[in-house]
């Protein structure tokens, strides 16, 4: 074992311990991968692999109830530790099966080609079976029954499993619950399960409520997880090399400083922050949205004489999809409203593309963030003649700022409460999260099971008609 590298402690921006630790099966996986593999660990990883394989006096996993999450930077060696170990664990366990998912293709087929190539050393190959490289179908099969299936949740990987013993979640910040409840039962009939996350801070538009949540539920001091995070200080100064350090524990040993230049030539200054620092958007803990604002802001007979624009989202299950109706004034004041919320289950989403085509010789502007799963209906608006207006994440800022400061100032109006209830719901339970460092802000949400999809709607629709230039050929009254 290196000591040249830091102890875990000394790296771990957060470090939450479950209780209850008695032993760990780590030092038995890395006498084996030290045999096998001539893995030399360095002591952040040694310290990481006794807490991942740490067991309560009932000889179950500690972290077997609330899992093991970790937030870490690109090029920290997490593939290469994790792997290290479900490797060993398949050896030792006769029979265990492994999932391992990631969100996207690309990132499961790099994860297998590391993994082949592990189990193609010299130490390890006399305990594989076989290997399959299939697409959808790829897998370390070992001689003793044990397996390691690897997926991506694009695709639908992970559904219907039986027995699992390890389930990796990579790319954590692009997990729902949906995902979660569609893959942990999996594990159900496993005698000692284990249920690793992994990712990187997700960024805005990211499906990262599970990722999110679980971050939130450690840092309020949850007893039955691990959770691990790696990152650099909240101002630190992206050239810092003193910063890569603290976000990155294999800096410089093993990740030279070539590869985190090269990650911060490839990337924006804000995915720089997020990837190769570990450094997480700062979300408030109150509510967006001035209470008494919004209530001041009601009204039960607006004024819907003006340009019209509309604008589209979805949250990110893809569950519902609302659209949201935005009238300007001529004195530079609006009324926004949900013009419709319905779920995609029972009504699917080619309903949408009609309405908005409909209406769309009267209509100054339709606009879709361009990190809403609603980019899917591009094609078929595009199809029906429709311009779409797509926002970035600095749109998305401007967008909120310009729907906070017209509420404060009292110069946006929406319905009296309970006529859209699905928007006031989304308003009272919204919060923000920083984009960038310039002080702009985006809608979030306070829990992973409320829909802000009927807020984004009616902000963008506002935003577009004040930036769009199209005119329709008369002005419009709308009908409420």
């Amino acid at each position: 074992m290196s000591r040249s590298a830091p102890k875990l402690s000394e790296s771990a921006r957060h470090l939450l311990i479950p209780s209850g630790i008695v032993s760990s099966e780590w030092p038995r996986v890395r006498d084996l991968a030290q045999a096998l593999l001539s893995i030399e660990f360095d002591r952040w990883q040694d310290g990481l692999g006794m807490l991942i394989l740490a067991k309560r006096a009932d000889g179950k996993y500690a972290a077997g109830v609330g899992g093991v999450v970790m937030s870490l930077c690109r090029q920290v060696g997490k593939t290469f530790l994790i792997g290290s170990i479900v490797f060993m664990l398949c050896i030792l366990h006769p029979g265990l099966m492994v999932l391992w998912t990631a969100h996207r293709s690309r990132t499961s087929d790099e994860t297998f080609g590391d993994m082949r190539a592990m189990a193609q050393r010299k130490g390890v190959r006399r305990h594989i079976s076989r290997i399959r490289s299939a697409n959808g179908q790829q897998e370390v099969a070992f001689s003793n029954g044990s397996r390691i299936l690897f997926g991506a949740r694009e695709r639908g990987f992970g559904r219907g499993f039986k027995g699992v013993g390890v389930v990796i979640f990579d790319e954590a910040q692009i997990l729902t619950e949906t995902a979660m409840s569609d893959m942990v039962p999996a594990m159900n009939t496993a005698d000692n399960g284990l249920l690793i996350m992994m990712g990187t801070p997700p960024k805005p538009g990211d499906p990262s409520e599970a990722f999110t949540a679980r971050r939130q539920e450690a840092l309020n001091d949850g007893d039955d997880m691990l959770y691990l995070e790696f990152s650099a200080d909240p101002d630190a100064d992206p050239d810092d090399r003193d910063q890569w350090s603290k976000a990155n524990p294999s800096y410089p040993r093993r990740t030279p400083a070539s590869s985190i230049l090269r990650l911060q030539k490839q990337l924006s200054p804000d995915s720089f922050r997020r990837e190769g620092l570990g450094i997480w958007d700062t979300a408030t803990i109150s509510s967006a949205i001035d209470p008494t604002q919004w209530r001041q802001a009601a009204t039960s007979t607006p004024d819907t004489t003006g340009l019209v624009g509309y604008a589209i989202d979805m949250p990110p299950d893809r569950s519902s999809l609302a659209i949201g109706g935005c009238v300007k004034h001529s004195d530079g004041t609006a009324h926004i409203e949900l013009k419709a919320f319905e779920s995609t289950q029972s009504k699917g989403t080619a309903w949408a593309v009609d309405w908005i085509a409909d209406r769309w010789s009267r209509t100054a502007a339709l606009v879709i963030d361009a990190q809403s799963p609603a980019m899917a209906l591009l094609p078929d608006l595009k199809a029906r003649h429709v311009k779409v207006i797509t926002t970035t994440a600095t749109d998305m800022g401007r967008a909120c700022g310009r729907m906070l400061d017209m509420l404060r100032d009292g110069k946006l109006t929406h319905l009296d409460d309970g006529k859209q209830p699905a928007l006031d719901l989304a308003v009272s339970n919204a919060t923000t999260r920083n984009i960038g460092s310039s002080g702009a802000v985006g809608w979030n949400k306070l829990g992973s099971d409320i829909d802000i999809s009927p807020l984004v709607a009616c902000t963008l629709a506002l935003y577009g008609t004040f930036i769009t230039k199209r005119r329709p050929g008369r002005v419009q009254k709308v009908m409420v």
